[in-house]
């Protein structure tokens, strides 16, 4: 089991953490128990043993929320247990000694490699040792034939693609690494602290467990306080509990086995206080928060053995077939050519020939550039790619796991709705159904906003440069928050504001909410003159308020509510059921004649029956409903992951109603649920069966979730719409296992089960979601308000936090499987004219027609930027309107492309390879019928031509009918270009058709790269708007034409080859566009499944 250490401790040595690889079901264990542990551990590591930590055999996931019973106990109790004193704080003495056992307060970071282990991993990957294999093999065969270079110069290149492809993917996770490293900003630097009775500023990292330390608002809490005293104080626990809302502390005790999650009078690590001021007792620290506990849960889940992405599972399949490939058919020809009784060494030399024309060398540098294209183009949409192969598993997934806070929603409060004069207006925007800003009624709604808030905005820089009131810094609650972002605007039309209002109509009272009243109000003296009546102001919850009202007001007037009361339930109960949080609002009139300025306002009494103004007789004003809406274009991009057969799932931490009605917003749930069926039916929601046949959504609970089987869960996955609410990330990490192993999806019409393969993606950006985000085969973090332990578990982190960058992830994931398959076509295709000149030389002994070092210079040289060019392709106009692939039957490399690739377009490229090699050398007087048998005769010329006699007449070359060399001839014919250099001229006539063989290839690549641009769409459709297609075409044969006709590069074999030799290859090419045309014409023309697809669509 790996051990988890903290890092150095400041005062002596280092201290080992007791957080074993799977958490005990008491997570934080007494402090003597700690203390016994840790000293065990201290007294094993001193004797240089081993240290393993207990109870390793039990659940960390299920077991994370059940964490401390400092929530459960008196403050004397937890004083007591953390020897510690609720007023003085810790001794100096007890801190160094909690400071030696617990260590520094950090967590501890993730582990990161030697940088030069990391190179040699991109250096060392399974294609990559292929190819190191490759370029082994060619300096052995250099070792044994010495006598040519060629073998010495494919060996160095190949090492060469590996070493420079390694450095550049390196180089590209280096970046990445760089950017996240400066997200790191999870502690507070410094906080105050009491310390033996003084108050003291100290660098966050350096309190202990016991540590007294004051809360402001504002700051980030720096490790799990208990809560032992508090000033209206609440905390944004929306990155540990996704629950947007604001909590409020309160220095309670809770009850016995309560979860500390929900409880009340803890404050966690990393969350935020935004409203009031408190004191908190430390009573976990780094690693035992429970922050520490979920990073470590999230950690462990990353480290899974099963983690390999799905592009390189399908790039270990495709090596794995070509190895096989190469291998089975060098052995095959080893084989053969001793049995024809070829020299040994060279069969040795040619077989490792056949192994080398196998491997398609420059695919490794395509598949990387293409990840890294890919990588940059994300970018630009804001998203970083910390594993480029995380790219490509975002396109074969079919399953998002999405939390909602800050992921499908702003996390922003926002006013959506107002019901005032008997009807629900929306609170801002054009046209009918708005608020009339000019309604005598509305005039009460923005004066009680303005007048009963006291949340103000913090930031003269922020007006001064004019930055929109939404996005504006304040202080106070978020719901007031909400309520002076919405109303500031309005003020300001009437040249007015809120601090404006305020100081014109000062408040002379204030009674602050609190969770007994659920209420607040103001009262307000309505000018500056003495005269003025006095005006209380009051929201709070809709039913505290409507009750405390006889009336209401309607068009400005003031009349009997009765009369309203359907309109207010019906208003009420659909803002509600929007997931909506609403708050009521009403005024009453206190004349300046019996509140004058020396009044003195006392409220008392449990509903304020005893205070000496009035408490209810109100008027109703209306109703306010807020919420934290989606993101605007989260609703298009869920419909488009939809359309393209990807399940979009809501886990979140939020209330089950909130989360549903989100849900419908942004349309993940479309079809009915229980509680539509219920209002419907005019029933309660208890009495709605689960198994209610109408019922097409579910929303579960994280309560339910726990209770239920492996096939209860299996069951519930089988629905296409999924809501997870009030989920701990236990839960979370639960329902991504459920999906990833789920193995049959079974439907309601009776239709059979299907067998499904789950990738799973997983969106998020609390700690909450960490551990999930690690399970996922893809986990997608928020840049901006994620937390530092989400962004560390993501393979991908949203740089402007919209979950609409994922559909352009899944299309960029979808175009690349798309696009490296067109390439791993258009690179095996000149497989087979590489592979076969080998093969009909072993088999019949004509002399080589394409020797390794030119297939090298196709394969690094004219192919390479082709098929990078395939990597700049655009999508098919069907690329989203597809299924996610299945990765156990739609594999990168398949049947269908091998036959596609090898029997169909490789086989029409052989035969343009050999009927140039024939007509050239036909050209130069050697007959395509004299060749079999005749390569040794061809060998022994290059290697001494003095020994060569031709007839009739031995000085008269260009004339001659016969050429003889020890015991073996060749009949001559007339050459069709009497060239006397080439002409009759074994070696170099050869070195001619050979060099014709290589631009043949070239030439039939040109098509075979146009019928890979696209794998159903015409041609013609798709057009040639990739310029770097274009320009892989011109620079394909520019190379080409350089290679042959530069006189320094004919070392490499090439020759000036004839004008005219350029044209035998071309009908060839014709050939493989005119039938490439016609077979996707067939499969567009045809039903979905045709036989035309079905054995041709690779």
């Amino acid at each position: 089991m790996a051990e988890h250490k903290k890092l150095e401790n400041p005062i002596d040595g280092d201290t080992v953490a007791d957080v074993p690889e799977q958490l005990p079901s008491t997570i934080i264990r007494s402090v003597s128990k700690k203390r016994a542990e840790a000293a065990r551990v201290r007294a094993l590591r001193e004797a240089g043993k081993p240290v393993k930590t207990k109870d390793e055999d039990e659940d960390e996931a299920k077991n994370i929320e059940e964490q401390n019973d400092e929530h459960t106990l008196e403050i004397s109790a937890v004083c007591e247990k953390w020897l510690t004193d609720a007023k003085k704080g810790l001794t100096y003495d007890e801190y160094r000694k909690k400071m030696e056992e617990f260590g520094q307060n950090m967590l501890t970071p993730p582990p990161e490699k030697f940088w030069l282990l990391v190179l040699l991993s991109h250096m060392t990957g399974f294609f990559s040792l292929l190819l190191w294999g490759a370029a082994v093999l060619c300096f052995i065969a250099f070792g044994i034939d010495n006598s040519s270079q060629d073998n010495l110069y494919l060996g160095v290149v190949l090492a060469a693609v590996v070493f420079l492809t390694g450095i550049f993917s390196y180089y590209q996770d280096a970046n990445a690494a760089a950017v996240m490293a400066g997200f790191k900003n999870f502690l507070p630097e410094e906080c105050i602290v009491v310390r033996e009775g003084d108050e003291k500023k100290v660098v966050a990292t350096d309190i202990v467990p016991g540590d007294l330390v004051k809360i402001v608002n504002g700051m980030k809490i720096p490790a799990d306080l208990r809560i032992i005293a508090c000033d209206e104080m609440k905390v944004n626990n929306s990155s540990l509990t996704g629950e947007s809302e604001p909590q409020k502390r309160e220095v309670i005790v809770e009850k016995k086995g309560s979860q500390i999650l929900e409880a009340k009078n803890i404050a966690f690590y990393g969350t935020l206080c935004v409203n009031g001021s408190g004191m908190g007792l430390v009573i976990a620290t780094g690693d035992n928060t429970t922050i520490g506990r979920i990073a470590s849960l999230a950690a462990k889940a990353s480290n899974r053995e099963d983690s390999e992405t799905p592009i390189a599972k399908e790039i270990h399949h495709f090596i794995k077939i070509i190895s096989a490939v190469a291998i089975f058919l060098g052995i095959l020809f080893l084989i053969l050519g001793f049995i024809l009784g070829l020299d040994a060494l060279d069969n040795i030399v040619f077989c490792i020939g056949i192994i080398v024309a196998n491997v398609p060398e420059g695919l490794l540098a395509t598949v990387t550039v293409s990840l890294t294209l890919t990588a940059q183009r994300m970018a630009i949409k804001k998203v970083l790619v910390k594993n480029l192969e995380s790219v490509e598993t975002l396109g074969s997934t079919n399953t998002i796991a999405s939390d909602k806070t800050g992921t499908l929603t702003q996390n922003i409060m926002t006013v959506q709705h107002i019901w005032y004069d008997g009807g629900i207006k929306l609170a801002r925007g054009i046209g009918n159904g708005v608020v009339d800003e000019k309604s005598p009624s509305y005039q009460y709604v923005k004066n009680c906003i303005a007048l009963c808030t006291t949340a103000t905005f913090i930031s003269a820089e922020e007006e001064k440069n004019d930055v929109p009131f939404q996005n504006r810094a304040f202080s106070g609650d978020a719901s007031e928050g909400a309520l002076i972002k919405y109303i500031e605007p309005i003020l300001r039309k009437g040249g007015s504001g809120i601090l404006a209002e305020r100081k014109s109509n000062p408040w002379v009272f204030k009674l602050p909410f609190n969770s007994t009243n659920k209420f607040m109000f103001t009262i307000s003296k309505m000018g500056e003159k003495s005269e003025s009546d006095r005006v209380l102001w009051m929201k709070g919850a809709p039913e505290r308020i409507w009750t405390r009202c006889d009336t209401i007001l309607y068009e400005g007037k003031i009349v009997k509510k009765d009369d309203y009361k359907e309109a207010y339930d019906k208003g009420l109960f659909t803002l509600m059921n929007n997931g909506e949080r609403v708050l009521g609002l009403c005024y009453h009139t206190l004349p300046a004649k019996d509140f004058g300025d020396d009044f003195k306002y006392n409220w008392d009494g449990e509903k304020g029956e005893k205070s000496n103004f009035p408490y209810q007789g109100f008027t109703f004003i209306g109703l306010t409903a807020l919420m934290d809406p989606p993101r605007a274009a989260v609703p298009a991009a869920v419909r488009s992951c939809q359309t393209a057969g990807i399940q979009v799932i809501m886990v979140t931490g939020d209330h089950p109603d909130t989360a549903e009605a989100i849900a419908k917003m942004v349309g993940i749930i479309r079809s009915p649920t229980r509680r539509d069926i219920a209002v419907r039916e005019g029933k309660d929601m208890k009495e709605i069966k689960e198994d209610h046949p109408d019922i097409g959504a579910r929303v579960i609970r994280g309560v339910t979730l726990m209770s239920m089987s492996d096939e209860e869960l299996d069951r519930l996955l089988d629905y296409e719409e999924l809501v997870f609410a009030r989920t701990s990330p236990a839960n979370k990490l639960t329902i991504v296992k459920a999906l990833q192993e789920k193995k049959f999806k079974r439907y309601k019409d009776g239709k059979p089960p299907k067998r499904v393969k789950n990738i799973v993606a997983v969106t998020g950006d609390g700690v909450n979601d960490s551990p999930a985000l690690s399970q996922a085969d893809i986990g997608v973090a928020m840049g901006i308000v994620g937390s530092d332990v989400a962004k560390d578990a993501a393979d991908m982190i949203l740089l402007n936090d919209n979950f609409a960058s994922i559909v352009d992830g899944v299309e960029e994931g979808r175009l690349i499987f798309d696009n490296l398959k067109k390439s791993i076509a258009y690179t095996l295709s000149s497989n087979i004219p590489e592979i076969t000149p080998f093969l009909i030389f072993i088999l019949i002994q004509i002399p080589l027609p394409l020797p390794t070092v030119l297939i090298l210079l196709i394969d690094l040289g004219t192919d390479m930027l082709p098929a990078i060019s395939l990597a700049y392709e655009t999508k098919e106009a069907d690329i989203m309107m597809k299924p996610p692939r299945d990765s156990r039957v739609d594999r990168l490399v398949t049947r269908k492309l091998i036959s596609f690739s090898y029997g169909q377009i490789g086989v029409i490229q052989a035969m343009a390879g050999f009927y140039t090699y024939f007509v050239v050398l036909n050209d130069y007087g050697f007959p395509a019928e004299e060749l079999p048998q005749a390569s040794e005769l061809f060998f022994d010329f290059a290697e001494d031509s003095d020994k060569a006699v031709f007839s009739p007449d031995p000085t008269n070359t260009i004339d001659a009918t016969k050429l003889s060399i020890d015991n073996r001839d060749i009949r001559l014919i007339e050459c069709n270009i009497k060239d006397e250099n080439i002409c009759h001229q074994p070696d170099e006539a050869l070195a001619h058709a050979q060099a014709a063989f290589f631009v043949s290839i070239v030439i039939v690549q040109w098509a075979d790269l146009l019928a890979c641009k696209t794998r159903k769409l015409s041609l013609f459709d798709q057009g040639m708007r990739n310029t770097v297609l274009n320009i892989g075409l011109f620079e394909e044969t520019i190379l080409a034409i350089l290679l042959c006709y530069i006189p320094a590069l004919n070392v490499l074999g090439t020759r000036p080859i004839r004008f005219v030799h350029w044209f035998p290859a071309m009908p060839f090419s014709m050939i493989i566009i005119i039938y490439d045309e016609i077979r996707k014409y067939l499969m567009r023309s045809y039903p979905p499944g045709n036989l035309v697809e079905e054995y041709t669509y690779y």
